[in-house]
């Protein structure tokens, strides 16, 4: 099984929506192996997003990041890490497909309800960022 990383952003999580998130993961074959709700520091934040460290966004994204609560998820399945980009959509919920998590949830690129970890960028990295080998389920 495959794991991969779902993070559900402050904008999805102070609306009360972060149990329809997860219903869709589920209905769509996915185990939940890990879940936490948690608030990140700016620091953490600038960690988990070290690949955006020479962006002009950044900022923005940790200030918003760290804005409110969020709930770190690891989901595993075959296929895990395609299949929930695909489930997410594109960065920019005004370009996702509808149906698609952040055409649902999204406003803007940057409140986009959702983080799916991208293949090219390891994701078993961003799992282990939130998540000890002991805390998941097997």
């Amino acid at each position: 099984m495959e794991k991969t990383l779902l993070l559900i952003k402050p904008n999805v999580v102070t609306r009360s929506k972060t149990g329809e998130i997860l219903a869709c993961v589920e209905k769509e074959g996915f185990v939940i192996l890990g879940l936490k709700h948690l608030l990140l520091s700016p620091q953490e934040a600038r960690l988990f997003y070290h690949m955006h460290q020479n962006k002009s966004f950044l900022s923005e994204l940790v200030e918003f990041i760290t804005s409110g609560p969020i709930v770190a998820c690891c989901l595993g399945r075959e296929n895990a890490v395609y299949h929930l980009r695909e489930m997410a959509g594109a960065t920019d919920p005004r370009k996702a497909k509808s149906g698609t998590l952040r055409a649902i949830y999204g406003t803007d690129v940057q409140r986009n309800g959702v983080h799916a970890s991208n293949p090219d960028e390891n994701p078993l990295l961003e799992v282990h960022f939130f998540f000890s080998t002991h805390e998941f389920l097997s």
